[in-house]
């Protein structure tokens, strides 16, 4: 099985806590892998620490390797834009910016000089909308504030968003928490259908929907990655007593 991520020996602190303990795992190109556990776990953390987003906080640190396509994110020599633009990110709330569709999806490509013509940058909008499957309910509307479309149309506009860039990695942090039960399915059948295309790293309490959408799936506890195993054999036959303790409802 081919690797887009390799995690070795990670840490990472806030100030003097310890949020994260000696983590290693491996991420697999074109598949989903679910991160779930209970609430101050370190799963989102370490999903930040994939795009080193964490670093927008004061006082943090981290220690180990996370190693993108056999490059340690973390060395000194990094580029984080470039490596932001490689590894995206979709937040758990809706975040459309206070303008148009067009233009929420043109931002990423404007800011970054992908389109040298207004022909490209319209495909791209296009080609993005309809990797996010939303371009057939907004084609004729491009020019209405994105604030105008309901939560679950929002959500699907970030995905549009963030594919514009040509990411190879997206990581969702709780990406369908505020939607109703269909358009959190529409967002699931949307993440298989990105899998064919990108490497996907999900964070959810939903275990239903880790179930689901998932290959692999990672249980967190206390900072540590107590197992990590392909879906469907950490639910049927965990391998851990705590892992099993959790999904059963006994422990969280």
């Amino acid at each position: 099985m081919n690797y887009k991520v390799e995690v070795k020996n990670f840490n990472f602190y806030y100030g003097d806590f310890q949020a994260l303990l000696d983590l290693n795992m491996t991420i697999a190109v074109n598949q989903i892998t679910a991160l779930i556990g209970p609430s101050g776990c370190g799963k989102s953390t370490f999903l930040r620490s994939l795009n080193r987003m964490n670093e927008t906080i004061s006082n943090t640190r981290a220690e180990g390797e996370i190693v993108l396509d056999d490059k340690n994110i973390y060395d000194p020599d990094v580029d984080v834009v470039e490596l932001r633009q490689r590894v995206g990110m979709v937040f758990q709330r809706p975040n459309p910016f206070p303008q148009s569709i067009y233009d929420n999806v043109a931002f990423g490509p404007r800011v970054l000089g992908l389109a040298r013509k207004k022909s490209q940058l319209d495909e791209m909008v296009r080609e993005s909308l309809e990797g996010a499957v939303l371009w057939d309910e907004v084609k004729h509307r491009l020019r209405a504030p994105a604030q105008d479309l309901n939560p679950g149309q929002q959500q699907r506009l970030c995905i549009a968003r963030t594919i514009a860039v040509k990411p190879e990695v997206i990581l969702m942090d709780e990406p369908c928490s505020a939607l109703d039960p269909e358009p959190t399915l529409r967002v699931e059948d949307l993440m298989r259908r990105l899998a064919q295309t990108y490497t996907i790293v999900i964070v959810t309490h939903n275990m239903q929907q880790a179930a689901r959408a998932s290959d692999w799936t990672g249980f967190f506890w206390l900072g540590r990655l107590v197992e990590f195993n392909p879906t469907a054999q950490l639910f049927r036959s965990p391998k851990e007593e705590l892992t099993e303790a959790y999904i059963t409802g006994r422990r969280g």
